[in-house]
């Protein structure tokens, strides 16, 4: 339609002697044909169904596969009174959540999408609002698990009592942050739009979070816990290399910072061009969302593996957790199986 609006003024506000030359007319033709083809290849309602079914059936993959991941580490992790007092096992198992409960609504969501649900407008909202507030919470909560380890490695004699004092409070600030932020902007765009209109029901399941202002409160959040998460990470690489922590011995450390920023690269790049974008009709623009999601997709199903499974105590018990359960039909406790 925009490129439509883009040509119609050359053809309708040509003089009567314009109108009429061979080049005048040969260079109409070219406008119409370019009004055709953007018409039969940007029919945005096919491409939203295209793109809500390839990522319901993503969501159908990844949402199993981290829910077991979750239910196996928040196991392990309850079993164990010492792993328990841990913040950073508590931080794990909430970002764990986090990113389960984002698959599960993204196959809810997609999938009213997908299936031409004719859902009402405010269902639509709400289902979609309540996925933000849990995408938003995997980084949040991958910004939180940075700043403790940094506390933990530069502060370690005044960390332990301070964060155990207000470990909670931070996550309950969090997430009253961030479900303050999304029903602020959810009220906003819902004022233009009508009661008649919210209520109604729609096949493709519309949202909202779409306009300028949106995107750019979206883009600052996002780059605000990403300055906290790099902020962090280069302070432990500092205090590490004056330790002595990354000398060429340890491998395994430099590898762990290095895997982190990767994985956290794989989750803020795909989002700040998607969120810089927006919605955008086209064959480029649609194969270039589809190819984000991937990616994005792709650093949720390895972010229980990486931030749980890549940590050695947590390996080591799911090794006897898994001996006991399936083979020896045991329980753990704290001193092992019984």
């Amino acid at each position: 339609m925009q490129e439509k609006e883009q040509y119609l003024p050359q053809i309708l506000f040509l003089k009567e002697g314009e109108r009429n030359s061979p080049f005048s007319c040969q260079r109409n033709q070219v406008a119409l044909k370019i009004m055709n083809l953007s018409s039969e290849h940007c029919n945005i309602s096919d491409w939203l169904r295209l793109e809500a079914t390839v990522k319901a059936s993503v969501y159908m993959v990844t949402f199993p596969f981290v829910t077991f991941i979750t239910i196996i580490i928040i196991t392990i992790v309850s079993q164990n009174s010492k792993l328990r007092k841990e913040v950073r096992y508590i931080l794990l198992c909430h970002h764990l959540m986090c990113i389960s409960s984002y698959c599960g609504l993204g196959v809810v969501f997609q999938g009213m999408r997908a299936l031409l649900a004719n859902s009402p407008v405010v269902l639509c909202w709400v289902v979609f609002g309540v996925q933000l507030s849990f995408g938003e919470g995997i980084l949040f909560t991958l910004a939180l698990m940075a700043v403790n380890t940094y506390l933990a490695i530069c502060w370690p004699l005044t960390s332990v009592s301070f964060v155990e004092s207000v470990k909670y409070k931070i996550l309950a600030g969090t997430w009253i942050i961030i479900v303050f932020k999304n029903v602020c902007l959810f009220i906003i765009e819902g004022t233009k739009s009508t009661s008649v209109a919210v209520l109604r029901s729609e096949p493709l399941c519309p949202v909202t979070l779409n306009s300028i202002p949106s995107r750019a409160i979206a883009m600052v959040f996002l780059l605000l816990l990403l300055s906290i998460i790099l902020i962090s990470y280069f302070l432990i690489y500092q205090e590490g290399r004056r330790a002595g922590h990354f000398n060429r011995s340890n491998i395994k450390a430099r590898k762990t910072v290095l895997i982190h920023l990767l994985q956290i690269s794989l989750h803020v790049i795909p989002t700040l061009i998607f969120i810089g974008l927006g919605k955008m009709c086209g064959k480029f623009f649609s194969a270039l969302n589809l190819v984000l999601f991937g990616v994005f997709a792709f650093a949720q199903c390895f972010n229980p593996l990486i931030y749980g499974l890549w940590n050695r105590e947590l390996r080591s018990r799911l090794y006897y957790w898994m001996c006991c359960q399936f083979w020896c039909g045991h329980t753990m406790n704290d001193r092992g199986p019984v």
